[in-house]
C-alpha cells in the first residue's frame, strides 16, 4: 500500500461528521468520497471540507483502501455487506449491527473475504479508560466494576434501544477489563416497545462482577466507572477525564483526628479518543496485522458484546412480560 491511504466515509450524522473532521486533519489520508442519503447535507459538507461527494457507492467503493461506516445502526449490515465486496479494511461504528444474528452472519462474510474490521467502541480510547486499565492491571484483586451511562438526548435515536445505544459501550468495557461472562442478570423498563432503562449484573468467568446501568430517562448526563478492588477503590469520570484512587494507609493521628486513607489523583491525557481510534485503524491498514492482538475491538469482541447485550434484552423483556401477565 502506498503512503497515501484512500478512505471513503458512509454516513454524515453527528458521529459521521466527527469522523469527517478527524480524517480531514490526518496527513497521509485522502478522503476519496463522502456519502449520505441526505444529498443536500452531503453536498454542503463536501464544500466545507473540500472533498468529493458521491451518490453511487458501487462506483466509488473500489477506489478506496478503507471505508468508515457511520450510518444508523439498523443499516450497518447492508452497508458493510456492500463494502465487503470491494474493500479490505472497514471501520464500523458500534454496535456492529442491530441484532446478534446479523452480527454473526456479517462475521462469517468478512472472514471469508479476508476483510479487516475494527468496531467503533470509542471508550476504549478514552484517555481515562486507558489509564484505568493500567491501574486495574496492577491491583491485587478486582472484585467489582460498576459502569453508569445516562443521556436524555439519546432518546432521539429510534432504531435501537438503550442497550444497543448506550449500554453496549460498557458491556464492551466490562469484557475488556474483566474477561468473558458466565452469567447475566438484568432488569429494566420499556416505553413504546423499546427498552429505555436497563441494569445488568455480569458474573465473569474469573469471579469478578460488573454492574452496568444505562438510561435514556435520566436528565443528567453521566459517564462513570467505579472499581472496587481488595487494595483500592478507583473513581473514574469519563466525561471529565478524571481518576481518583483511594487506598487504606497506616492510621496516624494529627491534632486529635485520625487519618486512615489517602486519595491519589491520576494525571490523564486530554487527547481526543476519536483521533486515537482512527490512528489505530489507519495503522492497521499499513501493517496488515491482526488488530485484535493490540486489544482493539474487532469482530470477535463485537460478537461477544452483542451476545451479552442480546441476553440482557431477552431477560428484561421476559421479566416485564411476565409481570404484565401476572397483572392481568
Amino acid at each position: 500500500m502506498n503512503n497515501v491511504m484512500k478512505v471513503g466515509l458512509i454516513g454524515l450524522g453527528n458521529m459521521g461528521q466527527n469522523h469527517l473532521r478527524i480524517l480531514s486533519m490526518l496527513k497521509g489520508v485522502h478522503i476519496e468520497f463522502i456519502y449520505d442519503l441526505d444529498v443536500e447535507k452531503a453536498t454542503l459538507l463536501a464544500r466545507q471540507y473540500v472533498v468529493p461527494v458521491t451518490t453511487d457507492l458501487v462506483r466509488n467503493l473500489p477506489m478506496v483502501d478503507a471505508v468508515v461506516i457511520a450510518t444508523p445502526t439498523s443499516t450497518h449490515y447492508e452497508y458493510a455487506l456492500m463494502a465487503s465486496k470491494y474493500v479490505k479494511h472497514m471501520f464500523i461504528e458500534k454496535p456492529i449491527t442491530d441484532s446478534l444474528e446479523k452480527a454473526i452472519e456479517l462475521q462469517r462474510i468478512v472472514e471469508e473475504k479476508g476483510v479487516n474490521v475494527q468496531v467503533g467502541y470509542i471508550e476504549r480510547f478514552n484517555p481515562a479508560v486507558v489509564e484505568l486499565k493500567k491501574i486495574l492491571g496492577r491491583s491485587k484483586k478486582i472484585v467489582n466494576v460498576e459502569f453508569t451511562r445516562t443521556n436524555k438526548l439519546s432518546s432521539r435515536i429510534t432504531d435501537v434501544d438503550v442497550v444497543l445505544d448506550l449500554m453496549i459501550h460498557d458491556i464492551d468495557l466490562a469484557l475488556y477489563m474483566n474477561g468473558d461472562v458466565k452469567n447475566v442478570f438484568a432488569y429494566g423498563s420499556m416505553e413504546n416497545d423499546m427498552i429505555i432503562f436497563a441494569c445488568a449484573v455480569l458474573t465473569h468467568q474469573n469471579g469478578r462482577f460488573s454492574r452496568i446501568t444505562a438510561s435514556r430517562i435520566t436528565e443528567k448526563r453521566i459517564r462513570t466507572i467505579y472499581a472496587t478492588c481488595e487494595d483500592m477503590f478507583v473513581d473514574c469520570n469519563l466525561l471529565k477525564k478524571e481518576i481518583y484512587i483511594n487506598k487504606q494507609s497506616i492510621a496516624q493521628v494529627y491534632d486529635g483526628f485520625r487519618v486512615t486513607s489517602v486519595e491519589e489523583t491520576v494525571d490523564v491525557s486530554k487527547q481526543e479518543a476519536l483521533l486515537s481510534e482512527m490512528l489505530v485503524f489507519l495503522k492497521g491498514q499499513i501493517s496488515e496485522k491482526d488488530i485484535a492482538s493490540d486489544g482493539i475491538p474487532d469482530m470477535q469482541s463485537a460478537i461477544k458484546s452483542m451476545q451479552v447485550a442480546s441476553e440482557i434484552q431477552r431477560m428484561i423483556r421476559s421479566c416485564l412480560n411476565e409481570a404484565e401477565n401476572k397483572g392481568e
